[in-house]
């Protein structure tokens, strides 16, 4: 794993930490050449990875890159640049000031009805470029909107487990790849998915965003899965002023 300082394919210095996660680390870096701070995805590849798993994570990666790199909107994170450090890959992306709506919810509590009506409209059109050109998003939630200090831009991010036309879905052996919680009911059953499944998440991510929480919370995983599948939706009554501007009625 990099730490701080350290100079990534002779370019990119290091600096800070944003975030962490299961297959990688964000950090903020010094571009030298061009004197700009972007922020570098690092992929985790543990030596306890099989060749398989290891390669799957680099697919990942890549998969990322290919998708954004379809995609040219506001609304959409951009992608400066793909290198490799000891072999591994490394994404280059434009740097947000400013935080995820799950921080947002975290630190702040429930988002006013009006604002999360905002960020749903901007989610709407970066949804609808994506779709426009073949990619569908696939882990719409709110650790994956960023929302920009001093400007208000909503940032749709993290397209690791995009489908884009022409290509094959990722899949993991023995594992669901996702977020259980704002997963379409027919992808979670399997079955072959469209935009409508983007949508589908956006209006949990709507819902959890008004009343804190997702819809689907529950103590398991399995509880996660029964009830995405198989209960009736109940929108919260804090939604209630989104509902006229047809905002949540995919879920009903």
């Amino acid at each position: 794993m990099a730490s701080h300082g350290d100079l990534i394919a002779g370019r990119y210095r290091v600096t800070t930490p944003l975030g962490r996660g299961g297959m990688g680390t964000v950090w903020r870096a010094d571009d030298e050449l061009l004197g700009r701070a972007v922020a570098m995805k690092e992929l985790h590849v543990d030596e306890g990875l099989s060749p398989a798993e290891a390669e799957s994570r680099r697919e990942r990666t890549m998969r990322e890159a290919r998708s954004v790199a379809q995609v040219r909107h506001p609304g959409v994170l951009v992608l400066h640049d793909v290198v490799q450090h000891d072999a591994q890959p490394w994404l280059v992306m434009e740097l947000i000031d400013g935080s995820s709506l799950a921080d947002r919810i975290a630190v702040d509590g429930p988002v006013p009805p009006a604002e999360a009506a905002r960020i749903g409209l901007a989610l709407l059109a970066a949804l609808r470029a994506a779709h426009s050109a073949g990619v569908l998003h696939r882990d719409l939630k709110p650790a994956n909107v960023l929302l920009e200090a001093g400007t208000g831009r909503v940032v749709l991010s993290d397209f690791g487990i995009a489908q884009v036309d022409g290509q094959t879905t990722l899949t993991e052996t023995g594992a669901f790849v996702g977020s259980p919680e704002y997963t379409a009911p027919e992808r979670m059953s399997g079955k072959r998915t469209g935009p409508e499944s983007d949508l589908w998440s956006l209006g949990v991510l709507l819902c959890a965003a008004v009343e804190g929480e997702s819809p689907f919370r529950r103590d398991s995983v399995v509880e996660v899965l029964h009830a995405v599948v198989m209960d009736e939706v109940k929108v919260p009554d804090s939604v209630g002023p989104l509902l006229p501007a047809r905002a949540l009625g995919g879920l009903r």
